[in-house]
């Protein structure tokens, strides 16, 4: 749950709200990504002093140009020109409806997309999923409009992946081998949008006869699909502490993007589990594919990870690790810490080493400059 006995969050989001979700005409927002993830860890007193540094980032949000209507939304679907008509839209669709309905009808619509926007505006559709799902029945203003702003950014950034072949998957089964098998492609002197073109073909995962399985029934397909979207978010982010410095901000988004799909599992209907599972793995794979090295680096543990630490070496705690992260100040480093923190409370929780996911998220840090430096 979130710390926001203060309504920290939603002052924040309220502040945000006034902005687009992009500037430059394409560089993300992620104000309102990073002070979720600060409120949520305990953060929130360094809530607004972020956003008084961040607001140069800002741009007013774009004006309304055709109101988007259940006549003409697909052919607005894409369309970068209507993110305030979609904003609009949803922020209509919220009023009349139950979040869950409106994200339930839009999410299988969107979810091709999954890599629009260079996976930002799913990644923000997660967090504030998170802060609804967060209070059942008593979701505040700000939290329903912030879902309004990330669904249509999501639908004004909709950008489905190039036709891809199937390679055979690891024999393994596991995600970190899957994600060890994208290859990397061959021009890597453009942006995201000069990458994601090149794209012919992903190993198949997940792959069935792990461990010599079969394939779950239809009552536990979606159990397992959400189980195999956590291991794969687990791989993505421990694999950045090898991998990150193919491009320290945008290989954040391997890990980050499928945690968001896991957050909003819990709200959608279960059919729709399993092909979540697909898209988050074409996208994790897809920025692998787009900005992974050709080398891994060797690992360094936590400890070593946070210079200067009085336990270093060993015992590193998640409170230390996010106000070094808050420290930091970067909007990347902020959010693959939340997303390392989630994946070392459920190593905590089945026994597992959790010390990777916490060592990871301060190699961000590292790799990644600080703004606030």
């Amino acid at each position: 749950m979130t710390d926001d006995t203060s309504g920290t969050l939603d002052e924040a989001l309220e502040r945000l709200h006034t902005a687009g979700p992009e500037r430059r005409g394409w560089l993300s927002n992620h104000g309102p990504m990073a002070v979720e993830a600060l409120v949520r860890h305990g953060q929130g007193r360094s809530v607004h002093r972020w956003l008084d540094y961040y607001r140069d980032k800002l741009e007013e949000m774009p004006d309304a140009r055709t109101p988007i209507t259940a006549d003409n939304w697909r052919e607005a679907l894409g369309d970068p020109r209507h993110i305030a008509d979609w904003t609009v839209y949803f922020g209509h669709e919220l009023a009349d409806r139950p979040w869950r309905e409106v994200l339930a009808l839009w999410w299988p619509r969107l979810l091709p997309g999954i890599a629009g926007g260079a996976t930002h505006p799913v990644i923000r559709v997660g967090h504030a999923v998170r802060t609804l799902l967060d209070a059942p029945g008593t979701a505040t203003a700000p939290r329903t409009a912030e879902l309004a702003h990330a669904l249509g950014y999501w639908a004004a950034r909709h950008a489905p992946l190039p036709p891809l072949g199937r390679l055979p998957g690891p024999a393994s089964g596991s995600a970190a081998d899957a994600l060890a098998a994208v290859a990397p492609v061959a021009d890597q002197s453009g942006g995201i949008r000069d990458r994601l073109p090149q794209l012919t073909a992903f190993p198949a995962w997940p792959v069935e006869q792990e461990r010599g399985a079969t394939a779950p029934d239809a009552a536990t397909a979606p159990d397992a699909a959400r189980d195999r979207l956590a291991q794969l978010v687990r791989a993505a982010t421990h694999r950045y502490l090898t991998h990150g410095h193919g491009e320290p901000v945008m290989l954040v988004h391997a890990a980050t993007a499928p945690n968001a799909v896991l957050r909003t599992l819990p709200a959608l209907p279960r059919e729709l589990w399993a092909p979540s599972l697909d898209a988050a793995w074409a996208a994790s794979a897809a920025v692998t594919a787009a900005y992974g090295p050709s080398q891994p680096l060797p690992r360094p543990s936590a400890g070593a990870a946070l210079k200067g630490a009085a336990a270093a070496g060993a015992n590193v705690s998640p409170e230390e690790v996010i106000a070094h992260a808050a420290a930091h100040g970067d909007e990347h480093a902020i959010k693959l810490t939340d997303t390392a923190l989630d994946v070392a409370r459920d190593a905590v929780a089945t026994g597992e080493d959790h010390e990777t996911a916490l060592a990871a998220a301060l190699h961000a840090c590292a790799l990644i400059d600080s703004p606030l430096a």
